[in-house]
């Protein structure tokens, strides 16, 4: 009985924390699943006390350990850094100068024309070694989860980031024309 529930708490528990972690929605999301992780793993534990089933024993005592790492990171590490750039881009908007934001938002960040119609999605921006400046960003678009989409470089100069959002003066037939973005 202690084992059939406690198997049942590890399955809900690790398969809720597996989202969370694998959704990449901030440190503090991923933090919760590690946490979650722990549960799950300690359930797990229980299961394989119960049973005698010691791989399940040994592997998730060591999944634990691994859980309570990524508590720390974060939970602890992560969040400290992102509170300080929030932080940081509030000062900007109070202060004298140009507003900032942090380029870790960009990942997976819509690219609106100016209608606002999505599209391309925001990759990554390539930054000048020299200078600090970025260069362009690199967009996805097209595809289903990775699949049939192509990675193009839209100039830095062809958008402007407020408020969250990336806005662009192309619509989507012009970036469809943009050079590719290709590995080699």
């Amino acid at each position: 009985m202690i084992a059939d529930t406690a198997g049942w708490l590890a399955l809900i528990a690790t398969c809720i924390a597996a989202i969370m972690t694998a959704s990449n929605l901030g440190p503090r999301v991923t933090g919760w699943g590690f946490v979650i992780f722990t549960f799950g793993a300690a359930a797990w534990i229980v299961v394989g006390v119960a049973t005698g089933q010691t791989q399940l024993l040994y592997s998730n005592i060591f999944l634990a350990v691994v859980d309570l790492f990524g508590i720390w990171r974060w939970l602890g590490r992560r969040a400290k850094i992102s509170d300080t750039v929030s932080a940081e881009e509030a000062r900007s908007v109070e202060e004298d100068g140009e507003t900032l934001f942090s380029a870790a938002i960009l990942d997976g960040l819509p690219v609106l024309s100016q209608t606002g119609v999505v599209v391309a999605h925001a990759v990554d921006a390539l930054v000048a070694c020299r200078g600090g400046r970025i260069d362009y960003l690199v967009i996805r678009v097209g595809g289903v989860g990775g699949l049939g989409e192509t990675l193009h470089r839209l100039a830095w100069s062809r958008i402007v980031v407020a408020d969250h959002e990336i806005r662009t003066d192309l619509d989507t037939a012009a970036v469809a024309t943009l050079p590719v973005a290709d590995a080699r």
